[in-house]
């Protein structure tokens, strides 16, 4: 499949650990083209009714999950209903789904359609990881559309593959994840600390990861970074929020400065934490936020 060189959209990922992800809420009134995994056509119009606005003018369907067709495509039109559908065997592969979707964009007269995917995770558990990979490369290589959302329907079974597959700064518009709600407990208990997470979580992030030690002090992850923002002290601050959130531990009963167990790092929670303060700061802007954090 060849695969257009200029895209000029964004790839973004709704991510949802206690439901179905709302890929639909904000999808612009015109045409749209949904590439379902998992859902079924009827269930999927149908929660349009539901969804707010007032659904799209006009919809393309790309169904990737019939079971009973063997290698048989089949696609046909609803002008009445200003809908068509191609129905693919479930295990087919996903630059053919792309394929459909493209077939879909260049029949759509002039219109931009937008694409929404639901979802990503059956691709990961069906197909594997490498596949959902070259699947979501593709979306980002598509010419002709407005915005791609992207469904995640997130379990820890899949974390790590998520992980792998998308940037939580750069992919992640909205989250719905418990750590949100520890995030905002942090926010209102210690804003401060809330305020050193915030600012220097990826930092945080790659001094643990790169810390050769198992239970090493702050200044001791912090030797770890080339040309770090932040000082033992605010990294030590920043560590101390991050364990508040479960991301990792502290190493027993010390005398001194706090050792860190990075042997407890779960690297899947600090993706998401990444992504909560993302899509949070996506929304309020980039300084949203009471708290002011000084490095000094």
């Amino acid at each position: 499949m060849a695969v257009p060189t200029d895209p000029d959209h964004d790839v973004t990922v709704r991510l949802s650990a206690t439901g179905q992800p709302p890929v639909r809420d904000g999808v612009p009134p015109g045409r749209v083209i949904s590439v379902l995994f998992e859902t079924g056509i009827e269930e999927w119009r149908r929660g349009w009714r539901s969804s707010p606005g007032s659904g799209p003018s006009s919809e393309a369907i790309v169904s990737a999950s019939d079971t009973t067709r063997g290698s048989t495509t089949t696609t046909q039109v609803v002008p009445g209903r200003r809908l068509a559908y191609t129905v693919l065997d479930a295990s087919t592969e996903p630059d053919r789904v792309v394929d459909a979707v493209s077939t879909y964009v260049d029949d759509s007269e002039g219109e931009v359609p937008s694409v929404v995917v639901d979802d990503i995770v059956p691709v990961v558990t069906d197909r594997g990881v490498a596949a959902a990979r070259s699947f979501v490369t593709a979306l980002r290589g598509l010419s002709g559309v407005d915005d791609v959302v992207v469904g995640c329907s997130y379990r820890p079974e899949v974390a790590a593959d998520v992980r792998s597959l998308f940037d939580p700064t750069g992919d992640v518009e909205r989250v719905d994840h418990p750590v949100g709600g520890a995030l905002d407990r942090l926010h209102r208990d210690d804003p401060t600390t809330f305020g050193y997470v915030r600012r220097h979580w990826a930092e945080a992030r790659d001094g643990v990861e790169r810390c050769t030690r198992n239970y090493p002090q702050s200044r001791q992850v912090h030797a770890a970074l080339s040309d770090p923002e932040t000082t033992p002290r605010t990294l030590g601050a920043t560590l101390s929020g991050l364990v508040r959130l479960g991301v990792l531990d502290t190493w027993g009963e010390t005398v001194g400065s706090t050792r860190y167990d990075l042997t407890a790092y779960d690297p899947d929670r600090m993706w998401i934490v990444g992504a909560v303060i993302a899509a949070s700061a996506d929304e309020t802007g980039p300084d949203g936020g009471p708290e002011t954090v000084d490095d000094g």
